[in-house]
């Protein structure tokens, strides 16, 4: 092979080869090769780990793994076993590089713009196209896409998804401009195919042909972002890059050289700041001038005739002419599909529908750039695109010595993931958040929002007596409707500040330092640090706990996780807990809480134990993960994301639960035999009811009212709190249950099945069978876990 020839001469001209693991805090080293095979290693390479480039080790996690790396100018996280599969050398010699101007020699101008007669806009006397204009929001995580999408976007927008899959597509029309339609694509880090969002934004914009790209970068990590830059370029689409957080890269003392970056790239190029919404209107208009006139990329060809002889530039080229008639039939970019061929990218040989003759010519093009390059045809791609980006940032970025961000994560991260510091500000953390969501200020919160809904329901009430409204309507609307969806609005404060808080450490950056710090227990689990943001995210709702697992490249990791999301308490439980404490524990009610979070938390951590060597064999694949610096999230980004939240709780209640308090409220109050019950025991729900009800009598709750309120749980768990409600009324319940059977109840109802949305959403991921089993595991689990509480319990009580 030629890595393996590579090695050798490396060795033979004197460099001491070691592997990562062995690098010393704070030194730096040079890549000499990357292990692994297939997609895992190509997205090493996409993530910046090519032979050539230099690493630094800053810091290993508090319990020794994972560790994080500087390379490419961002912070990088990989395990101690992955380490070992890269090869380092102590010789650090600088790549050649294309000599920066002085930046006082320069004259800071401001970029071209429409109407000006530049390279870019030189076709604004056509008419161009009238139809709509389509727009694909790309780039990295962590680098302001969705502040950018809520700023372009307005309140105009809608959540659908993409075709064929569960990914979250959120779609809108750009603020005064009604013609046009931007489609948010996931936050990804390259085209190829490792993770399920980089598949479904490389099938987006080949199938659904956009009219044009808005790729945003994060100018204060520059090198990261513009590789995903430089595959996007390839797909000949009418583009603008955002250079966003400029704010910052200008507090810092550095700067970026707009028009020379422009005539390198091909592309207009817009400095903007979207949290303060600098910058944005005029990005619009450069989007939609490119789109209306189908003005494409200027550049297209990254790789240089003179690096290493042109083996990688004739490569590209050769591959080029030959598969030309199959692209063209595929409708692939012609550029993108040869750079793909060569990195071994099955999906797109597949669409090419190639000859075994011209595969094997292909693969002797590779094999002889391969032997020229000295690197495989991996790296020798990898390494092609970040030489130019290194040229482009040489010649048109002003660097800081380090920005202001970059030094205040470092002193919090000395804290927040200290060897000795970092699990207990974990729990200090959740706990505040805990905290602030069930007391202080959620508790005063939800008492207002309940003397709204009891204020409000009195009054319907009086004023249904006063009309003589028939019995049965008035039934219907106080006893159905406000009892049952009354009761479950009241704890919207709740859910709207878990949600809240939740999102806040996501934003910031807390969350990706919590996967850093998790990741070697949870790896005694079989599980991955990645796997406790779908966690965390799981306490909120499983609903996007389910759907951010599909941010793990492993099915193993993701079907496990799956597993285990719906034993973390979600907020839809929190009502139930709310009436239940209120009814029997109203002095330990903090203690309850605590305590059934834990029993989530343990019963998930066990099944997870057990399952990872039975059902789930296999390791967890390697951590490899960005840790973004520490920012304050926007406050219209997450006065956003609260309303969305509040929306869809409103939805629900106004909706599922509406329904089912209604369909309870008519079994309820009429007989098999269609005459208005005068008792509930006589009830077509006592009937049905009554022949499930004995399974419950071990676990201490086998009345007809309980089992009739777990089973609108399917629906919606808060449904379980309307259903007494209707059935028994806050205060009845204390004559059905004691306070032990009471907590056996709440031990079901924390482990048993999760609502119909997260199956849906289950069954949307893994499949019918799949979901399917969760919910009969999870109820077995729920019932031998209260068995075990009730019983031993009855011994002591």
């Amino acid at each position: 092979m030629a890595e393996e020839k590579r090695i050798e001469n490396n060795n033979a001209a004197g460099q001491k080869a070691r592997t990562l693991e062995k690098l010393e805090i704070g030194h730096t080293a040079r890549i000499l090769t990357v292990g692994g095979s297939g997609e895992l290693r190509q997205h090493f390479l996409d993530m910046g780990l090519i032979p050539g480039e230099e690493i630094t080790l800053n810091k290993f996690a508090p319990m020794g793994d994972p560790a994080e790396f500087t390379i490419q100018g961002y912070e990088l996280t990989l395990r101690i076993a992955d380490a070992k599969e890269i090869q380092i050398s102590d010789d650090v010699t600088e790549k050649e590089e294309v000599k920066r101007r002085a930046a006082g020699d320069r004259h800071h101008n401001p970029h071209p713009g429409i109407g000006e007669n530049d390279s870019f806009h030189h076709k604004e006397h056509d008419e161009g196209y009238t139809g709509l204009l389509t727009f694909a929001l790309a780039g990295n995580q962590n680098c302001g896409k969705t502040t950018l999408f809520n700023q372009l976007t307005g309140s105009n927008q809608h959540v659908g998804n993409f075709p064929g899959v569960t990914v979250d597509k959120k779609s809108g029309s750009i603020i005064n401009y009604p013609n046009t339609e931007i489609t948010d694509l996931p936050g990804i880090y390259s085209l190829s195919p490792y993770t399920e969002e980089e598949i479904v934004s490389r099938t987006y914009i080949l199938d659904s042909k956009p009219k044009g790209i808005i790729n945003i970068v994060d100018a204060t990590n520059i090198e990261r972002n513009l590789y995903l830059t430089m595959q996007l370029m390839e797909l000949d689409v009418p583009m603008v890059l955002a250079l966003n957080m400029m704010d910052e890269m200008r507090g810092n003392g550095g700067y970026i050289h707009i028009n020379d970056m422009e005539k390198m790239l091909g592309i207009p190029v817009v400095p903007i700041s979207a949290v303060k919404n600098e910058g944005v209107e005029e990005l619009a208009r450069h989007a939609v001038h490119v789109a209306k006139y189908g003005e494409l990329p200027g550049i297209k060809d990254f790789c240089d005739e003179n690096d290493h002889g042109g083996a990688v530039h004739r490569a590209i080229h050769g591959i080029m002419h030959l598969i030309d008639d199959h692209a063209k039939r595929a409708e692939i970019p012609i550029r993108f599909a040869a750079t793909k061929l060569i990195e071994g990218d099955k999906r797109v040989e597949d669409a090419l529908d190639l000859s075994e003759n011209e595969k094997e010519m292909i693969e002797h093009i590779v094999v002889q750039m391969e032997e020229e390059r000295g690197l495989d045809r991996a790296a020798a791609i990898a390494d092609m695109r970040f030489d130019f980006i290194h040229r482009v940032v040489a010649e048109c970025v002003v660097k800081p010595a380090k920005s202001k961000e970059r030094e205040r994560s470092e002193r919090i991260d000395k804290v927040l993931t200290g060897k000795y510091t970092a699990i207990p500000m974990f729990i200090l953390i959740m706990g505040l958040v805990f905290f602030m969501t069930f007391y202080f200020p959620g508790k005063w919160l939800q008492d207002l929002v309940a003397w709204c809904v009891d204020s409000l329901t009195k009054v319907t009430d009086t004023a249904l007596t006063n009309a003589h409204a028939n019995p049965v309507l008035h039934s219907l609307v106080i006893n159905g409707i406000f009892t049952g969806v009354g009761t479950v609005i009241s704890f919207i404060p709740y859910v709207v500040l878990l949600f809240f808080f939740l999102s806040l450490l996501e934003d910031t950056g807390y969350m990706a330092r919590v996967a850093f710090v998790m990741d070697k227990p949870l790896r005694k689990i079989g599980l991955s640090g990645r796997s406790i943001v779908p966690m965390l995210v799981g306490f909120g709702c499983s609903v996007p706990g389910v759907m951010a697992s599909r941010t793990m490249p492993s099915e193993r990791d993701r079907k496990l996780t799956i597993m285990l999301i719906p034993f973390m308490s979600c907020s839809a439980k929190l009502p139930i807990y709310a009436f239940f404490t209120a009814a029997f524990f109203p002095h330990q009610a903090a203690l309850v809480m605590v305590i059934l979070y834990a029993v989530g938390i343990c019963v998930g951590i066990i099944t997870a134990a057990i399952s990872k060597n039975t059902l789930f064999k296999g390791q967890a694949v390697p951590f490899v993960m960005e840790l973004p610096n520490y920012r304050m999230p926007g406050a219209k980004s997450t006065l956003h994301l609260m309303w969305d939240k509040t929306k869809d709780f409103l939805q629900r209640a106004f909706t599922i639960i509406f329904v089912a308090s209604i369909v309870i409220w008519f079994l309820q109050s009429f007989t098999p035999h269609m005459a208005v019950a005068t008792d509930s025991s006589t009830s077509i729900l006592a009937v049905v009811a009554g022949f499930i009800a004995p399974i419950f009598r071990p676990v201490g709750f086998a009345d007809w009212r309980i089992t009739t309120a777990l089973i609108s749980g399917f629906m919606a768990k808060e449904s379980v709190v309307s259903t007494l409600s209707v059935l028994v009324g806050a205060d009845g319940i204390t004559s059905i249950l004691n306070p032990l059977s009471a907590f056996s109840l709440l031990i079901f109802c924390l482990l048993y099945t999760p609502c119909v949305a997260a199956i849906s959403s289950i069954r949307n991921e893994q499949g019918g069978k799949y979901a399917l089993g969760t919910v009969v595991f999870q109820c077995l689990v729920a019932y031998a876990c209260s068995l075990i509480v009730y019983q031993v319990g009855s011994l002591f009580f």
